[in-house]
């Protein structure tokens, strides 16, 4: 079976995890700090703050950025539901814009329309590791004096104009084991202001800014040493994995026909958390049965857009229509592209998928 994704783990990932044990300092310490430095360095930010998740990254920076009951944060419904269900836990809601066809990403030209009186932020998911259209969106968030939040959760490393994902506004991003790299479990915050860096801090340590002393609400949203080494290995190995990623990619791109394969604009670097195609014709369905009986893993992503989720249109009252984002739901496929796949695994893939859609 050629599985969809395999996480990539080595000796210096186990030998990193047994010192953690060998220490004695299991729960948050010098291994969290060190991670937090490194994947700052990493982005290019200013500040890291590990969390426990990206779901509590996301949670974690919009407390930070004061966002809500009442307020608004655009963005996208074609991402996994964590995105905006970040932004109910704060008491707000999420404002969904209709996507690019050909990146995913939010149509920037949509969202000066959908600003308000409530608008606080503006939350552009970085879908499948390719960065969002950053320039129009810093701009608008200039002009309207809004929060950029970066749901940076599938793009660690990629790249906007020379920029990395996660050093615009505050970076979300998730270590989830099917990333580009992982912490077995976990999420990391990246910001270049000061005071969101501290109050990102005090909100996932219990409202603490001295031990035992709380200041404000705050929650057990903290990274342990053993996820955190376990992160510090693979960080490392980063662009090593996406640059494999990357050629996988180009593989496919150079070999796959039938299907319209990832769009990439010039000055954007792609990382392919996944990489992910259209299927013409209704077909999108039957080729992954097909796929399947041939021993390739594929997955859908995401073959129900977040403003049509029961949760969103019985308990909270969303009726809107998102052509392109309705349109993708029924087309998109992704195909395996991590970094252990082979040669074979590859011509295997576009062998198949070739094949059916009499290519």
């Amino acid at each position: 079976m050629i599985n969809m994704a395999k996480p990539v783990m080595g000796p210096e990932e186990k030998q990193a995890v047994l010192e953690v044990l060998d220490s004695g300092i299991i729960a948050q310490g010098p291994r969290t700090k060190a991670f937090e430095d490194a994947f700052a360095q990493m982005c290019a930010a200013r500040h890291a703050i590990a969390t426990s998740s990206g779901t509590t990254a996301l949670h974690v920076a919009l407390l930070a950025h004061k966002i809500g009951a009442g307020d608004e944060v655009i963005t996208s419904a074609f991402t996994f539901i964590a995105s905006a269900n970040s932004v109910l836990y704060v008491g707000a809601r999420p404002v969904f814009v209709d996507i690019d066809p050909r990146t995913f990403n939010l149509d920037v030209s949509q969202i000066e329309a959908a600003i308000t009186p409530r608008t606080k932020a503006i939350m552009p998911v970085h879908l499948f590791g390719l960065v969002s259209d950053m320039d129009p969106i810093m701009k608008l968030a200039e002009k309207y004096n809004l929060a950029v939040i970066e749901d940076a959760c599938q793009s660690h490393g990629a790249t906007y104009r020379g920029t990395k994902a996660g050093a615009f506004g505050t970076g979300a991003f998730s270590l989830y084991p099917t990333k580009n790299i992982t912490s077995g479990e976990g999420g990391m915050i990246t910001t270049n202001d000061d005071a969101v860096n501290e109050a990102c801090r005090v909100i996932r340590n219990h409202g603490m800014r001295v031990r035992y002393y709380h200041d404000e609400l705050g929650f057990n949203f903290r990274m342990t040493d053993i996820h955190a080494a376990i992160g510090l290995a693979q960080i490392g190995k980063l662009d090593l994995f996406n640059r494999k990623r990357q050629e996988n990619a180009a593989f496919y791109n150079a070999h796959l026909k039938g299907v319209t394969t990832p769009f990439v604009p010039e000055g954007y670097g792609h990382v392919y958390h996944q990489y992910t195609v259209r299927v013409p014709d209704g077909k999108r369905d039957t080729l992954r049965d097909y796929l399947k009986e041939q021993g390739i893993g594929s997955e859908v992503y995401y073959p129900v857009p977040i403003h049509k989720q029961k949760l969103y249109t019985q308990e909270l009252g969303y009726n809107q229509t998102l052509p392109e984002t309705e349109k993708a739901a029924l087309e998109v496929l992704s195909l395996p592209v991590h970094p252990s796949l082979s040669q074979a695994d590859l011509e295997t893939v576009v062998k198949a998928i070739n094949t059916f859609m009499g290519a």
